[in-house]
């Protein structure tokens, strides 16, 4: 079975997927939002890790912090989105083999995204639940 939610194709929900993130760009707790919601309920377990930075108020308080990390674990790559220097998004690339980083690569957040969309669409294609949450995200 294809999965052709927006009408457009495969690679054309792969393009939707990125501009849906890419609209909302200006730090890494956005992506954090968009990655932790249902998007990461229903893909694989572990493919998407978050990373938070808590003040002593957020402990004392019980809230998780401030996301400032993101890793998405994809087939034969890592997708890494973190908050570097001012509050700029970073973006990198790691190719992995058998869990081990043997590369990272400094890359443009629309690249990040594509690869992103790339990832979830494979997942999608092999995991029904993450099928059915890629086609709840793009209707949305």
């Amino acid at each position: 079975m294809t999965m052709e939610p927006s009408g457009l194709g495969p690679m054309g929900d792969v393009q939707l997927l990125a501009a849906m993130l890419r609209a909302d760009q200006a730090e890494v707790a956005s992506y954090a939002r968009v990655l932790s919601g249902a998007l990461a309920a229903a893909l694989p377990a572990g493919m998407v890790e978050l990373g938070y930075h808590r003040t002593v108020g957020d402990r004392l308080a019980g809230r998780p912090g401030r996301a400032i990390h993101v890793v998405v674990h994809g087939e034969n790559r890592d997708l890494e989105l973190r908050e570097g220097r001012g509050g700029q998004v970073e973006a990198e690339l790691h190719q992995v083999v058998r869990g081990v980083v043997i590369s990272r690569r400094s890359i443009g957040v629309d690249e990040w995204l594509q690869a992103l969309a790339e990832d979830i669409t494979r997942a999608a294609a092999r995991d029904t639940a993450a099928r059915e949450a890629l086609e709840r995200l793009l209707r949305s």
